[in-house]
């Protein structure tokens, strides 16, 4: 089952940038739950903390999509080394007026600062790959598999690291702890100038109006999925707090959720070991209906152990419905504006997680734990729909049936982040060494 990733990681300068790419990332599961933390401790208000954590959310959600955009134009370590410093400055003005009780205002105004430029490492650790492995759909599935994994990984680590440094060291450690993350590893990933994607002009049929990737459809579907299938997560980290609390054992709430992450991790090992020859958009498909089905499970669990071995089963079907769907955007969008397009849909995940976590915590303050499992249900459902629905337009165009978003290797060489797809969709007799099919 390794032997694909150690194939992969072989490439010249990839072991480099995937793992200070992961360190880099760390800030995606730490800050979020930091700010609440250390918010809540200084200021005894939740509503104050939820609101800041809300405030930097929102501000990512806006601009993230806008800095990939002038990535993709101008490369990322020009416009995202800036950023990055902006951003950790603004989360270090948020921990010194936190320290010093300072008016909420300056809170918000740190919030902004940090959040706008922040931007998506997770995105550009994918744009390259897809160059470093663009001829070859096959190793790129099994890299954006092995991202997936680490991203379930940095979200198994990253808040009980965040909570325990909080509540052991200091309220602002939650927040220290991912600035340096950020630093260190954001700026050594950003200095392997060998492996960064070239900046190239657009060929004509992909210039066009600049405007905004989700004038696709398909796109459009994908970024409402995403969406949904954030507040599932979000809706289920505070309903299994409130469930934990409940059954008088608080303390099992993070380990249960690191194994709703471990379920998920293991997946996309396993998935990105394998190549897959059904279509695309199919699988996608397929893995959002496990997820929505598999969610129901959660509102009849009535002890967390039940819950915990549910979570883990489910968490199967999370990572395979990400790395299918960000294999999904580079059929979608195009080629030189990849960064772009992956940022969406990992900005849509996140605001998902916040509005399912804000809505769910109404419902539970209203009707206990199962009123707000009772929403990851109402999330599941709205992401099946949207998929069924709009299943057609998920479909690359131009493509034959049971055919790949597989871009030929002449437009892979003139495309500014490669432009492979994902998608190692061949067929029957490239699939296997034994000539055999997976489906």
């Amino acid at each position: 089952m390794l032997q694909p990733y150690r194939d992969v990681l072989a490439r010249p300068g990839a072991l480099a940038f995937s793992s200070t790419g992961v360190v880099a990332r760390m800030p995606m599961s730490m800050v979020g739950i930091g700010i609440v933390l250390m918010v809540e401790a200084l200021y005894h208000s939740y509503g104050l903390a939820g609101r800041v954590s809300a405030v930097f959310v929102v501000a990512q959600a806006v601009c993230s999509p806008q800095i990939a955009r002038l990535v993709d134009r101008y490369g990322q370590a020009r416009v995202m080394r800036p950023a990055l410093l902006t951003s950790a400055a603004g989360i270090a003005l948020l921990v010194v007026a936190a320290t010093l009780r300072a008016h909420p205002g300056w809170l918000y105004a740190a919030a902004v600062l940090s959040g706008a430029t922040v931007g998506s490492f997770g995105a550009l650790v994918r744009a390259r790959w897809n160059h470093a492995l663009g001829d070859d759909p096959r190793r790129v599935h099994t890299a954006f598999s092995l991202e997936s994994a680490l991203d379930e990984l940095v979200f198994v680590v990253g808040p009980v690291l965040a909570t325990v440094l909080a509540t052991s060291v200091a309220p602002s450690a939650g927040l220290v702890v991912p600035v340096v993350a950020m630093l260190l590893g954001g700026l050594a990933f950003l200095a392997q100038r060998r492996t960064e994607p070239p900046v190239a002009a657009p060929d004509a049929a992909e210039q066009g109006p600049r405007g905004t990737v989700l004038r696709s459809p398909g796109m459009v579907v994908l970024v409402l999925v995403f969406v949904a299938m954030g507040a599932i997560f979000g809706a289920t980290d505070v309903s299994t707090v409130a469930f934990a609390e409940e059954v008088g054992r608080p303390a099992l709430a993070g380990p249960v959720l690191a194994v709703f992450a471990l379920g998920s991790l293991v997946s996309g090992l396993l998935y990105g070991a394998r190549h897959w020859t059904s279509p695309l958009h199919r699988r996608f498909a397929v893995g959002v209906i496990a997820l929505a089905v598999g969610v129901c499970a959660f509102f009849l669990a009535q002890s967390l152990a039940v819950l915990a071995v549910v979570m883990f089963v489910v968490g199967f079907a999370i990572a395979p419905s990400i790395i299918n769907g960000n294999a999904l955007v580079q059929g979608l969008v195009p080629a030189g504006r990849l960064t772009e397009g992956l940022t969406w849909v990992g900005t849509a995940l996140g605001v998902g997680v916040s509005v399912g976590s804000s809505v769910a915590g109404t419902r539970i303050d209203a009707g206990g734990a199962h009123a707000g499992f009772l929403v990851v249900v109402v999330a599941g459902a709205g992401a099946l729909v949207a998929t069924l629905v709009a299943l057609p337009v998920l479909r690359p165009r131009g493509r034959t049936p049971g055919d790949a978003p597989v871009r030929r290797v002449e437009d892979l060489s003139a495309s500014a982040t490669g432009g492979a797809s994902v998608a190692a969709c061949e067929n029957a007799s490239q699939a296997g060494p034994r000539g055999e099919t997976d489906d």
